[in-house]
């Protein structure tokens, strides 16, 4: 009986969508649609995850052009101020603490690019064409040297980078926005906004995320597990907001779902009946009020996935997962924790327990704070992406041999953040740019290639006129949109339904990037 009254209160709500949103209706038709159809058949597990990168990540210092004319650009502007940040050049060998570098003439400190060595090189499988501007024969890449373990993701194929994505309405160039002759997206520089944008399409106040909508539309494969379609181990996340899905936040910890107090203990007040009493009070759903007889059944659902999920992780199929390895902090050699690992250890065991559960199709939400470098950012955002590296490549090890199984190919896991930042530094960090580069991971993953356009680095400069740099920032040549629509693709998403999701998807001539099979 309750599973009926939530079924049909969940119609009532997807009609009460449609009444309040107007124009967004014919999408919630189709999503019902959509739901009934794929609920005829239950394909193979798929997992969608975000790292959101909370703050600006810096993408010149994460992935780098090392061909000599780029790399001169590059090493020219950011080899300046109080505390440079340019990188080393590919080959150069760490500087020992207190010693003079051969390459800048400065000593080199512990959080100073000189003790760190030369950026790690990649090669793609398919040469990056080269852009107007850019005076080399053949471009050759690199990656910040403390990402080592993306580096070995990469030469293993199981990485690809996707070169200068931002938020667009349609494609857009340089001239173009200086002349403000096309549309773009509203408040390009505000931290808010852009991550609404990023997650919504919409700026800050956006109510329904493109990982939430694929929920919306996957959710029916999932069967009774559909609670877990949309998971959060950071809080609550527009990206994750659908129409019709909720998103289920969990902690952290061994028990990851929060159950009201008393109902997970054994006594309450010092009586072993009390817990229950408790529950048959604030479940109670046969109230005259229909307020207090809808919050009853919610909260009995809430209470029994809470118990469920608790109950699987203590499985031996989530205990199982193997756990993240010690971080150590390369800049002051301090083991500490790492946050996204162990966000993304709860995510495996969430996949580990996706069969109990009955969940085909899921996506998750993790995150890493402290990009926003416009201070110190030697410190800040080598420590971050030495994080992200171990993170990743740990979650990649973990799905290679998930209760022996490799999951692998049925996970794809991808890099977000705010926006990118200045090409120049402001004497120890950067500023808020626009487009910057990410990375995407998975055994489904068209790996060891760079796709889109890697863009001309470099200021104007004399007569130098950089067609992809407008003050120091970044002029995206791949979409958000055209990010999402490859994964949801892959998903399993129909080309109608991107078209729903990212209604700018048409304003671009390629709609898919290539790097999902």
């Amino acid at each position: 009986m309750t599973h009926g009254i939530h079924n049909r209160r969940q119609l009532l709500r997807i009609g009460g969508a449609m009444s309040m949103l107007g124009a967004a209706s014919p999408f919630a038709a189709q999503l019902m649609a959509a739901g009934n159809a794929a609920s005829q058949s239950a394909p193979d597990y798929k997992a969608l995850v975000c790292i959101f990168l909370f703050g600006g990540n810096d993408s010149h210092n994460t992935v780098l052009a090392t061909d000599s004319d780029s790399w001169g650009r590059y090493f020219a502007a950011r080899n300046t101020g109080n505390a440079p940040i340019a990188l080393m050049p590919v080959g150069t060998p760490p500087t020992p603490v207190g010693a003079t570098s051969p390459v800048t003439g400065r000593v080199a400190q512990a959080n100073t690019p000189e003790a760190w060595g030369g950026v790690l090189p990649i090669v793609p499988r398919t040469p990056n064409p080269i852009p107007a501007g850019t005076n080399a024969t053949v471009r050759t890449f690199g990656l910040h040297p403390f990402l080592g373990p993306l580096k070995t993701l990469f030469d293993a194929g199981r990485l690809g980078v996707v070169a200068n994505v931002g938020t667009l309405i349609r494609p857009i160039t340089k001239a173009q926005y200086q002349g403000r002759t096309v549309a773009f997206p509203a408040n390009l520089f505000s931290h808010n906004d852009q991550q609404s944008t990023w997650q919504a399409g919409q700026t800050e106040g956006a109510r329904v995320g493109w990982g939430g909508r694929y929920g919306d539309l996957l959710s029916s494969l999932n069967g009774n597990g559909s609670l877990f379609t949309a998971i959060s181990t950071a809080g609550n996340a527009v990206f994750l907001s659908g129409q019709s899905v909720v998103q289920y936040q969990m902690t952290t910890a061994a028990q990851p779902a929060v159950v009201i107090t008393g109902q997970s203990a054994n006594s309450l007040f010092g009586s072993t009946v009390a817990p229950g009493r408790v529950r048959d009070i604030i479940t109670d759903t046969s109230s005259a009020s229909l307020f207090a007889a809808d919050y009853a059944t919610t909260t009995g659902r809430s209470i029994g996935a809470a118990t469920s999920v608790n109950s699987v992780f203590a499985s031996s199929a989530a205990t199982g997962v193997q756990a993240a390895p010690a971080y150590v902090n390369p800049i002051t050699g301090a083991t500490e924790t790492n946050s996204l690992a162990v966000q993304l250890q709860t995510v495996a065991r969430m996949i580990a327990a996706a069969p109990t559960l009955g969940a085909k199709r899921q996506v998750f939400f993790v995150s890493l704070g402290g990009w926003d470098t416009h201070d110190f950012q030697n410190t800040a955002q080598a420590n971050n992406l030495a994080k992200v590296a171990h993170a990743m490549a740990y979650f990649d090890s973990a799905l290679g041999n998930l209760g022996g199984v490799n999951m692998r190919p049925a996970v794809t896991t991808f890099t977000a953040s705010d926006f990118s930042r200045t090409f120049t530094t402001n004497g120890d960090g950067t500023d808020h740019a626009w487009g910057g580069h990410h990375f995407v991971m998975g055994g489904s993953v068209r790996g060891g290639d760079i796709y889109g356009q890697y863009p001309t680095l470099g200021v104007d400069l004399g007569t130098f006129q950089n067609p992809d740099m407008s003050r120091a920032s970044l002029v995206p040549t791949t979409s958000v949109d055209q990010y999402g629509a490859t994964m949801g693709r892959w998903m399993g998403v129909s080309e109608s339904n991107l078209d729903t999701i990212f209604p700018n998807l048409g304003n671009f001539g390629t709609r898919g990037l290539g790097f999902l099979g």
